[in-house]
């Protein structure tokens, strides 16, 4: 990470304000502005580890329409007026893996807690960390269901092919 003494003093700063703010954090909080303010290379490689990578506008995009596809697969299931073969129960949004995905799942609680959106999905027990990797799933998903003409009214057989995908 290159950044000047002038940075890295600020976020030496900004380290040692949130160690005050959140006494349960503080070791952690000072442990960092040591790192930042003392230039510790190897250590520092750890806080680009922390602030993770950039996640694309397009990935962004995509996470989102998941979950709007998700809600629309809900709205469509609660109009059928027959909800045969279909379990209510893989209509739920599962989120992403923890482990191979944790910035979408990241994404996913920040859109959800931070941001207001999608607040009736429902995040289990595991707070939405499918604890296997969603991402090729959904893209299949996705592909069926951006080709129904009417995707918020979506028929059984519809919702079948996009859960099945």
């Amino acid at each position: 990470m290159d950044i000047s003494h002038a940075q890295r003093l600020i976020i030496s700063n900004q380290y040692r304000l949130l160690a005050l703010l959140e006494p349960t954090q503080e070791k952690h909080y000072r442990r960092l502005s040591t790192i930042v303010e003392r230039g510790y290379g190897l250590q520092m490689r750890e806080l680009e580890c922390e602030l993770g990578v950039l996640i694309s506008e397009e990935t962004c995009r995509n996470v989102v329409q998941t979950m709007e596809m998700y809600h629309a697969l809900q709205v469509s299931w609660n109009n059928l007026k027959e909800k045969n073969g279909i379990n209510e129960r893989r209509l739920s949004f599962l989120g992403f893996d923890a482990a191979t995905e944790g910035q979408l799942l990241g994404y996913v609680r920040f859109l959800i807690e931070s941001e207001g959106r999608y607040s009736d999905f429902d995040a289990g027990q595991h707070g939405f960390n499918a604890q296997t990797p969603m991402w090729e799933k959904y893209q299949r998903m996705l592909a069926i269901w951006q080709t129904c003409p009417r995707q918020y009214h979506l028929s059984s057989n519809e919702i079948a092919q996009v859960l099945d995908a």
